[in-house]
């Protein structure tokens, strides 16, 4: 991408029943539930409205009318009647999706607002094509995390299965559109493209700088909270 290129728009996976925060998710939906203050969504929104993001799209299904409701038209909603996750979620509103990359943000994970700009590098590291770009946290630097890693980076960039230092994918991808044709119609999980892209070296990670959040469950919520609170 250039200079020149509009900032890819921003797909925010919101359409999740959010089991693991019940019982705060029996009467909110997970991106609406609040942080220190903060609802979950309106995290994430600030970490890419502060490198430039103008353009979201979410998607809904859990409790749908309460995210509709709580942006009051003010942002594209892509409505589920059944859930089709990760992957099914993106690729049913590619139609309202604008530029070419996107960016598919979580939003269940965010880092404190102005402590890094690592969305910019990773518009910088994307090459286009059959590139996938995932943001990364080191361990040491993830809150409300259970496993001990998901991939590992190379002093290149490279995402690999062994080689390299333990990361955490922190729920930020970039990717092109065209990744996802021959794809299932229905309800599958975009990690199949992050798989595949691994199998053909042709996906890189960008080390988020700052401390992150994920707020998975009630005990992540509250170790969040109190991080987070003066």
């Amino acid at each position: 991408m250039t200079e020149a290129t509009r900032f890819p728009d921003v797909m925010l996976l919101a359409a999740g029943l959010g089991t693991r925060l019940r019982p705060v998710t029996e009467t909110l939906p997970k991106p609406l539930v609040p942080v220190a203050g903060v609802p979950l969504i309106e995290r994430i929104m600030g970490n890419a409205r502060a490198e430039g993001a103008k353009r979201f799209v979410a998607n809904a299904h859990y409790r749908a009318d309460q995210v509709l409701a709580h942006f009051g038209g003010l942002l594209k909603v892509s409505r589920e009647d059944d859930l089709l996750g990760t992957g099914g979620g993106v690729k049913r509103a590619l139609p309202v999706l604008a530029s070419d990359p996107i960016l598919v943000m979580n939003t269940d994970a965010f880092w404190p607002s102005g402590s890094d700009t690592p969305i910019t590098r990773m518009i910088a590291t994307y090459a286009g094509g059959d590139d996938i770009v995932l943001l990364c946290v080191h361990p040491r630097n993830a809150t409300g995390f259970a496993r001990s890693h998901d991939f590992c980076l190379a002093p290149d960039g490279a995402i690999t299965r062994d080689y390299g230092a333990p990361v955490i994918y922190a729920g930020v991808a970039l990717l092109g559109k065209s990744l996802f044709e021959g794809t299932p119609d229905g309800a599958f999980s975009i990690n199949a493209l992050f798989e595949a892209a691994l199998e053909r070296e042709t996906l890189h990670g960008v080390v988020l700088d700052a401390p992150w959040f994920h707020v998975g469950d009630v005990e992540a919520l509250a170790e969040a909270e109190r991080r987070l609170t003066p």
